[in-house]
């Protein structure tokens, strides 16, 4: 049976290098934490205490595979970076357990989740959701993917960020609140998670502005490194 004709053509489906390898990974959905890292939340001015996680989502064409460069957007003049670990899931599934989560996981990458500071701030005062801030083209680079099966699962390490040769942030993954595990049973509450599904899970502090013209590379120790030109 032929597959049925469609009134617009299909859109191109997002598709992740993976390292070491000439296959790619396929997007379904990117999900992200907000405020993962107490040091960060007590800069962004919250109380770090363990809450219950909080997540938001961008679009899966809101990924900027590495190599290419991060247009300043519009409509904005407090463009931030935020460093982050990237998870990338080969499985899914409700109510996830904790101590099955890790086997849901393919690989790991880190990536960076620009932020319209200026609209989220707005957006925050008057009780909006997020997503003029966070959801924007291109506003998520990622390196390419590397597989849990060479790294394994790594539960520390140094998450860091570099704005033109000075490192501005610097954690490490054992300062989550809300650890991967932890993460994917959480989310799993709240959404079916499936096969090609993308978690950005939070920042450590420093976060700050960039412009046009900077170099923002950024890396998670053990993992990947990232480089991307503001344009």
């Amino acid at each position: 049976m032929s597959d049925p004709a469609t009134v617009i053509p299909l859109p191109q489906p997002v598709l992740l290098p993976v390292d070491g390898s000439d296959e790619r990974f396929p997007v379904r959905r990117v999900y992200c934490v907000g405020r993962n890292y107490a040091d960060h939340a007590i800069e962004m001015g919250h109380d770090p205490s363990r809450e219950p996680p909080f997540f938001f989502q961008k679009n899966a064409d809101n990924l900027l595979p590495a190599g290419q460069a991060f247009p300043y957007p519009p409509l904005s003049n407090d463009v931030h970076y935020e460093v982050e670990c990237v998870l990338a899931l080969k499985s899914g599934g409700a109510n996830i357990e904790a101590g099955r989560a890790l086997d849901c996981i393919y690989g790991y990458a880190v990536g960076i989740d620009f932020t319209r500071r200026d609209l989220q701030g707005e957006a925050k005062k008057l009780g909006r959701p997020w997503e003029l801030a966070k959801a924007f083209e291109h506003s998520a680079p990622v390196s390419p993917i590397v597989p849990a099966s060479r790294i394994g699962h790594p539960g520390e390490g140094r998450i860091w960020l570099e704005q033109n040769g000075k490192r501005v942030q610097d954690g490490n993954l054992s300062q989550m609140i809300w650890k991967v595990p932890e993460i994917i049973a959480e989310l799993s509450k709240l959404f079916v998670l499936a096969p090609g599904d993308v978690i950005m899970t939070g920042t450590p502090a420093g976060v700050g502005a960039v412009s046009k013209g900077d170099r923002v590379t950024c890396g998670i120790d053990g993992v990947a490194t990232l480089s991307v030109e503001v344009v």
